[in-house]
């Protein structure tokens, strides 16, 4: 195991940034295959995971909507219908209940009113229009807002999360301090405006990140180990610009 690694190399040109993105999603794809994420059977199912996977694992996020299921509350009226304590109680294993409670509820009512429940039919012309609307939603941040969009919308708006910060940071993409539409900006004008291939790639940097290039980072598994300019392992790296 290599020893903790900088969490932010020099960052490279924004030249060397267009070549590096999409050549590190196919190097990803190619060890893992297709990830098939976000674990949910139903857009509605994937916004309820958006709000409650916030601050906590996703394996508690799955005992709350475990929970939801079981009571046959896993729908836009059910939960409008529930009572506050009792909804509170269903999603308690996610944490922070009444927090979650509240901001469910007003996400839940926002489907209802703007697309009768349905909130992947909200897909229109103006996606930016959109996620101001999702923004302003009291409890619902820019990581929510883009994973909704993306997930349960099919809108290509890239989600920024820890682990993209971090493996980015190291590759020296992005400064994993920066503001979240700075780095989701990198991304989004180096690859193609393509929903599927944003779900995918967010995907990829998910299982990379929780997997390989963990705080201590396993750098003797990494398979973008040449890319990355905070470890140090290789004293060169190829020509991204030739090999993709």
């Amino acid at each position: 195991m290599a020893s903790r690694a900088r969490t932010y190399a020099a960052p490279v040109s924004r030249a060397r940034t267009h070549a590096i993105l999409p050549f590190v999603y196919r190097r990803l794809l190619d060890e893992r295959g297709h990830q098939r994420w976000w674990p949910g059977e139903t857009p509605f199912e994937v916004v309820v995971g958006a709000i409650l996977t916030q601050n906590t694992a996703w394996t508690n996020v799955e005992r709350a909507i475990a929970a939801l299921k079981a009571a046959g509350a896993l729908d836009p009226a059910s939960v409008l219908a529930l009572p506050q304590e009792r909804l509170a109680a269903l999603i308690r294993p996610a944490g922070c209940c009444n927090v979650k409670e509240r901001r469910l509820r007003e996400v839940v009512r926002f489907v209802v009113e703007e697309a009768g429940g349905r909130i992947e039919t909200l897909a229109g012309p103006e996606p930016a229009a959109l996620r101001a609307r999702l923004l302003a939603i009291p409890g619902v941040g820019r990581e929510t807002a883009d994973s909704i969009l993306l997930y349960a919308v099919g809108v290509p708006s890239f989600v920024v999360d820890a682990y993209t910060r971090r493996i980015f940071g190291r590759i020296g993409v992005a400064d994993p301090g920066a503001d979240y539409d700075a780095i989701r900006a990198v991304f989004e004008a180096a690859l193609p405006r393509d929903a599927p291939l944003f779900n995918d790639y967010h995907a990829q940097i998910v299982a990379h990140g929780k997997h390989v290039c963990r705080t201590v980072p396993r750098c003797a598994e990494c398979g973008i180990a040449d890319l990355c300019r905070s470890t140090g392992v290789p004293a060169e790296r190829p020509d991204v610009r030739r090999r993709t």
